[in-house]
């Protein structure tokens, strides 16, 4: 077995908290039974510490059954501001005071897209234009949201604050938005992917972490990260559709993991249904995500070498589903189930399966 908290002299390595996509508790169609995928959510595990990318349900639990402690917790970097992604980031952050006290004054950065500054465009399917929520903020970017996430919770934190006398998490956490860069033809709703290259949003001794704008519509900005780290690198494509700056942004890297839906079962979810709001779901979906078939293409043009699906929808899908992107990519294919171990470093073993660590809730 491999242990995600035998740390000492071992290459770089993910560790797949949560593997699902899309905002349902997923359970199986036939049985009703909770499925075992949770929320997306991945641990880039560099040295003593780790970086969090995307907030998914369930992810405290993960990281606590994966064996990683929250103290060694060195940033969160989120791709888009879908509450799949985001969801647990204000459940980190508070439950968080607890283990995070040694950051006062050194707070743990929150990384991910600024506001949008407009709503989207309205789908061409509304009979009736909708209502959109909170007009007086209705696009907070990743800044806004955190500092709104913490107020929600002042009742309980001032509590703590005041009579505990712990810290704020507005002490332990820095939430910043990432400025797209200038000149580069960037509109969230008539250009949201233009054609450009990767540029550093964060580095530390440990990671240089690189984004570069991503094909999710109408979500935007949406960013794929890459974390490069003295032994190798991993890319995460975040949500997107088949988009050429994924294979920019991946070109030679240890391992991509990369998001993938499977069209077949939005077919049989929404195909052929009258009502708007499923023609309207169909829509987004083929227009926004990435097939399995695609997934591999990526990896395979821009050289990658080893490749893992995440953020399945559904997160109900056998393995076979998944499965067919081996058939795509010359380079080693990973499916990894929640709280799967892969090492990225460039001397990583080269086997294709993925090493399930213990859980420390055992």
């Amino acid at each position: 077995m491999t242990t995600a908290a035998t740390q000492d002299h071992r290459p770089p390595y993910v560790v797949a908290l949560g593997t699902a996509g899309g905002p349902r508790w997923w359970k199986d169609p036939e049985t009703g039974q909770a499925c075992e995928r949770t929320g997306i959510a991945t641990a880039v595990v560099v040295d003593d510490g780790f970086y969090l990318v995307d907030c998914g349900h369930g992810v405290g639990r993960r990281l606590s059954q994966s064996g990683l402690e929250i103290s060694d917790l060195r940033g969160i970097f989120l791709t888009h501001l879908h509450s799949d992604h985001t969801v647990d980031l204000g459940s980190l952050a508070v439950f968080g005071l607890y283990e995070l006290q040694a950051r006062l004054g050194d707070p743990v950065p929150i990384v991910g897209p600024g506001n949008r500054g407009m709503l989207p465009a309205v789908s061409p399917r509304a009979v009736v234009p909708p209502t959109p929520l909170a007009p007086d903020c209705p696009t907070p970017g990743t800044r806004e949201m955190f500092e709104q996430l913490m107020r929600a919770h002042a009742t309980d934190l001032n509590d703590r604050i005041i009579d505990s006398l712990r810290p704020s998490p507005m002490d332990l956490f820095e939430a910043r938005d990432i400025v797209v860069p200038e000149g580069i033809g960037y509109h969230p709703n008539d250009n949201p992917t233009p054609d450009m290259e990767p540029f550093v949003v964060h580095e530390d001794e440990a990671v240089t972490v690189s984004a570069i704008l991503v094909e999710h519509p109408p979500m935007a900005p949406a960013f794929g990260f890459r974390f490069e780290t003295a032994a190798g690198s991993v890319t995460f494509s975040g949500d997107t559709a088949f988009t050429p700056n994924m294979i920019r942004l991946a070109r030679g890297t240890d391992l991509l993991l990369h998001e993938a839906i499977d069209f077949d079962y939005i077919e049989r979810l929404y195909g052929g249904r009258p009502d708007e709001v499923s023609r309207a779901s169909r829509d987004h979906h083929h227009k926004s995500h990435t097939s399995v078939r695609d997934a591999a293409r990526v990896a395979q043009e821009a050289g990658a070498r080893r490749l893992a699906l995440h953020h399945l929808v559904p997160g109900t899908a056998t393995d076979r589903t998944w499965e067919e992107a081996a058939a795509h990519f010359d380079g080693i294919f990973h499916l990894p189930a929640d709280l799967d171990v892969i090492e990225f470093g460039r001397d990583a073993a080269t086997s294709a399966g993925t090493a399930a660590p213990e859980q420390a809730a055992r």
